[in-house]
């Protein structure tokens, strides 16, 4: 995709911009668009790889790596996953998406990766391989549905 650049960082790799964008473009989703307050700065992000979309000096889309036994005992996990409102029905939300899990499991070899979906992206996951697990449950007052994609490679 024509002038889009993907950078993948630790925490500590990350300079004050991209730091900046990250934390603006979740607040201004998850936030303020989805009318939740939640406590997004919840220290996992200082052990975790970001991944960010960027085309020039715009923050397109963003996740976070979450190393294994973090968030899900035996289970690496993909979290925070936002793309800027311009941006929403271009793909670029599958290509951020594409990128985490071919790094997650790149970076957490033969480790399962497991998120809590918001329940209405559920087909957008099962499309990038993640398979329902359980009920529906509210979190932050937001449905969701914990989705796993089994690892390539098992440990």
């Amino acid at each position: 995709i024509k002038c889009m650049e993907i950078r993948i960082k630790q925490f500590n790799e990350l300079d004050r911009l991209e730091l900046y964008r990250i934390i603006q473009l979740r607040i201004n989703v998850f936030i303020v668009e989805q009318n939740c307050p939640y406590p997004d700065l919840d220290d996992k992000d200082l052990v975790s790889n970001h991944v960010m979309l960027w085309k020039g000096d715009e923050l397109i889309a963003v996740t976070r790596l979450v190393p294994p036994g973090i968030s899900y005992p035996n289970y690496a996990s993909i979290g925070r996953v936002a793309t800027h409102a311009n941006y929403r029905g271009s793909g670029l939300g599958k290509l951020v998406m594409t990128e985490s899990i071919k790094a997650c499991e790149e970076l957490f070899l033969g480790y399962n990766i497991k998120i809590s979906a918001q329940a209405y992206l559920v087909a957008f996951y099962t499309a990038l391989g993640f398979d329902k697990i359980g009920e529906e449950y509210l979190e932050d007052n937001i449905p969701h549905i914990a989705m796993i994609k089994h690892s390539i490679q098992r440990v």
